[in-house]
């Protein structure tokens, strides 16, 4: 049976869990969700690229995304300006965006990753 290894478990859930060489991160938002959506993007990026180094990789190593956003047709172009500026050269992942209502009202995107371990 292969380890499963949570990293910063809560209650509810586990921030990262890393099992039989992959890397599921969970949904992450911003903190500071008084920014417009570019700024709420990078700083759940930012989050990302924290819990991607807790696991041991970066993201070269992304295999897939989900995007959810409040009001696609007013922030995927914003979405997307951060995240083309974000994502590593070559190695983008298979992804999906979706419009969704998210956990607050004032949340505007949420971005959950897979990748490979090493």
């Amino acid at each position: 049976m292969n380890h499963i290894q949570r990293i910063h478990p809560s209650t509810r859930m586990s921030r990262v869990v890393v099992y039989n060489g992959m890397v599921f991160i969970g949904g992450q938002t911003a903190g500071d969700p008084t920014q417009d959506v570019a700024g709420q993007t990078r700083q759940a990026l930012a989050k990302i690229d924290g819990y991607l180094a807790d696991a041991g990789i970066d993201k070269t190593r992304l295999l897939s995304a989900q995007i959810w956003l409040k009001d696609i047709a007013a922030d995927f172009a914003g979405m997307n300006e951060v995240w083309d500026a974000w994502v590593a050269p070559e190695c983008a992942p298979a992804r999906a965006t979706v419009q969704a209502s998210l956990a607050r009202p004032e949340l505007l995107v949420e971005i959950s990753v897979t990748a490979a371990a090493l």
